[in-house]
């Protein structure tokens, strides 16, 4: 509980980039902020009255850059020599902060003496919990008596971030520690068999190498090195498997319509000649005769809601863009307030979240602003809650738009595809499943058995992107709602 208002108390906030800590200052001041250098030229201080709750306040908001501690062990170690490797397993280790980052550190010690409170608008996971009581450290160093409290926010937007400030919480000890364990393990596992394997290994190969290189480490990884023994394994599988060649009938039925391809029930045959004698009894006798036809209801259910890996699946398949690109264009998003943080393994909604208020936004975009406004009409029967992953990391909700945009100036080509994406991957999550008729064809051809299914979409979500492939070649096929005709014949 906030306590009641009287004199303004100064308040030093710390976000985790200085992007976002601009972006917190102009929303809690609505642009009418002051701004000063700190002793770091890439950390500035924003300077602005607010109030939190009754109490007024003279908002002061900076920003680290990432982690402001490194850890390490006690410099009687650091020396390759100097030990045993097996000794680093339990060798002092000390998180200090490098010389590169001792500018932030100056900054937040001067502006901590002169406060009362500490807000931290770290990131809301486990690694900005972390550096959340790095900042901690260094200013409670400064000025024991700060009141320390947590922002908690998941969108850089106008409501969110008051929200955050007006029901400030406390840090969580428990998550930082964890990532406090997370980096001894993986400091202790790879400096003791990088050390080990590279002195071990050093003289057992001839390595033609000169310069710097002489010096060349065998570096081991907790998370790289068994991953490399996983690619370096499906390597040995691949080298090792000798193709055998197969035959195959191909047979397709022309028509007005279109041709509908039929797939041979034997699938292939590895024996040449016992494939020619079918394919020439095939040729001989070509009439095909229908056997049976089965028609059946197909749904196409939405999808879970977005979580990070779920982004970077979809945007490598229908974007064509990298895994690290696709985020580096989310985090841009992100900080510019149009979705919400990309980074999560959440894929439910909490029930309290509005999600006809997300959707609500987006009824005056000109590519689905239709269809989102039928989604919010009852009498067209779209709406459907999502549906539950069953993943949640209790820091983030899903990846979802936060503002509505038809395109800024600033944005690229792959800014508008990764936006498009969350905005019509979200509209998908609330419908109702696409509904579609399968048809399968079973012909028989001199005694050979083939068959061919085609779907017809009855009812279909604009949201919705198919794909089909043919003869290797992937086709997108995207829709309206207004659109009820066939939809591909396959």
């Amino acid at each position: 509980t906030m306590p009641p208002g009287g004199s303004a108390i100064r308040v030093l906030n710390v976000a985790e980039k200085p992007s976002v800590a601009k972006s917190v200052a102009e929303i809690l001041s609505r642009g009418g902020m002051q701004s000063r250098a700190g002793r770091s030229r890439y950390n500035r201080v924003f300077e602005f009255n607010y109030a939190i709750g009754a109490q007024a306040c003279h908002m002061l908001v900076t920003s680290v850059t990432g982690h402001l501690m490194e850890l390490d062990f006690d410099d009687r170690y650091r020396r390759w020599y100097s030990c045993d490797p097996a000794e680093l397993f339990h060798a002092p280790v000390r998180k200090a902060v490098p010389q590169d980052k001792q500018d932030i550190k100056r900054t937040l010690e001067e502006e901590a003496r002169t406060c009362q409170w500490l807000v931290l608008w770290l990131d809301c996971d486990r690694e900005g919990e972390n550096i959340a009581y790095e900042v901690v450290d260094i200013c409670a160093g400064a000025n024991r008596n700060l009141n320390i409290w947590r922002a908690r926010f998941s969108a850089l937007i106008p409501r969110e971030i008051h929200e955050a400030v007006q029901h400030l919480a406390r840090p969580n000890k428990l998550f930082a520690d964890a990532v406090d364990a997370r980096q001894e393990i993986d400091l202790r596992i790879g400096a003791s068999f990088t050390r080990f394997q590279t002195m071990l290994l050093k003289d057992a190969f001839v390595l033609d190498v000169s310069g710097e290189e002489r010096n060349m480490v065998l570096s081991y990884g907790p998370c790289q090195f068994p991953t490399l023994g996983f690619i370096v394994e499906r390597f040995w599988e691949i080298q090792a498997h000798e193709p055998e060649e197969f035959w195959t009938i191909n047979c397709s039925h022309t028509s007005d319509e279109g041709t509908a391809s039929f797939i041979w029930i034997r699938g292939h045959l590895f024996d040449y000649s016992s494939a020619v004698v079918i394919y020439e009894m095939c040729v001989h006798e070509p009439m095909a005769t229908v056997q049976n036809v089965r028609n059946q209801e197909k749904l196409k259910y939405p999808p879970y809601p977005l979580s990070t890996v779920e982004l970077q699946k979809r945007a490598s398949r229908c974007c064509r863009m990298s895994s690290e690109h696709t985020m580096k264009v989310a985090e841009e998003l992100y900080q510019a307030g149009f979705i919400s943080y990309p980074r999560t393994e959440t894929d439910s909604f909490s029930p309290n979240t509005d999600l006809h208020a997300i959707v609500r936004e987006q009824v005056d975009h000109p590519d689905w602003g239709t269809y989102a406004q039928r989604l919010l009409n009852p009498e067209e029967r779209l709406w459907r809650n999502p549906s539950n992953g069953g993943h949640d990391d209790k820091a983030h909700p899903p990846i979802h738009p936060t503002k509505f945009s038809t395109g800024e100036n600033n944005w690229s080509p792959d800014h508008k595809k990764v936006y498009e994406l969350v905005v019509r991957h979200f509209l998908a999550c609330c419908s109702q499943p696409a509904v579609g008729a399968e048809t399968t064809v079973e012909v028989d051809i001199a005694g050979e058995q083939f068959n061919a299914s085609g779907r017809v979409f009855l009812r279909r979500k604009i949201t919705w992107t198919f794909i089909v492939m043919t003869h290797g070649v992937v086709h997108y096929f995207q829709h309206t709602p207004s659109d009820s005709s066939l939809f591909r014949r396959l």
